[in-house]
């Protein structure tokens, strides 16, 4: 299947969601699974037409094992620009160290060995920014520096692991994956409050929604 313009393809990794995106003809790649996909990233790559070195911009909804590793592997243009959050970026650059003293952050810390960093430029996004069509909001709690990313112009939201799908329903990450479970449900209300309707929940775990996952999302914030 080719990428078209206009279209949102998701790209199934090791129980993890990655997302490549047509913004306006600019090639977006939402989360890069983990360091054991960069081959099945280029054949799911190359089965869309696209090789790493076409991709445009690298948006990271946060640091994970899960959702950066193969960051530092694909042979990416070297003038491509990843974009994520503070402190997450730094995390993912190796400027700065997940904290010891929390849970998660001890297991940022205990996988940090199987990451290689990017090479890239990485650009720090904050709330309220845009980054081509995608909008960005901070959503903190299952990481400090996690953000959604919402591409109004195609009805989807980028929701990483603010939420997670099971039998067609979203519910927060649980707390065992959180730094701070209690500010990773406040972030889902923030968020269910705050972000435009859409109909495409991408979510970083689970099936994505295609339809109403505004509604998901809201009736997920309703519950917690």
């Amino acid at each position: 299947m080719s990428l078209e313009e206009g279209s949102v393809y998701r790209l199934r990794c090791r129980g993890v969601n990655a997302y490549l995106v047509d913004d306006d003809g600019t090639i977006t790649l939402v989360d890069a699974g983990t360091p054991w996909d960069a081959d099945r990233m280029r054949a799911m790559l190359s089965r869309a037409n696209v090789f790493p070195a076409e991709i445009d911009r690298v948006l990271v909804t946060h640091y994970d094992l899960d959702h950066v590793g193969t960051l530092g592997l694909l042979d990416f243009d070297p003038d491509v620009p990843i974009y994520a959050a503070e402190p997450d970026a730094s995390f993912l650059l190796g400027d700065a160290t997940p904290p010891f003293g929390n849970h998660k952050g001890m297991l940022q810390r205990a996988t940090r060995p199987f990451l290689t960093a990017p090479k890239n430029e990485v650009r720090r996004v904050n709330d309220g920014d845009s980054v081509g069509g995608f909008g960005v909001y901070r959503a903190p709690g299952h990481t400090p520096g996690h953000v959604v990313y919402q591409h109004t112009d195609h009805g989807a939201a980028f929701l990483g692991d603010l939420v997670r799908e099971s039998a067609g329903a979203l519910s927060p990450s649980p707390w065992f994956v959180c730094y701070d479970a209690e500010r990773n449900r406040e972030s889902l209300r923030d968020i269910a409050d705050r972000i435009d309707p859409f109909e495409a929940a991408c979510v970083g775990h689970g099936e994505p929604l295609r339809t109403d996952g505004y509604g998901a999302l809201c009736w997920a914030a309703d519950r917690v």
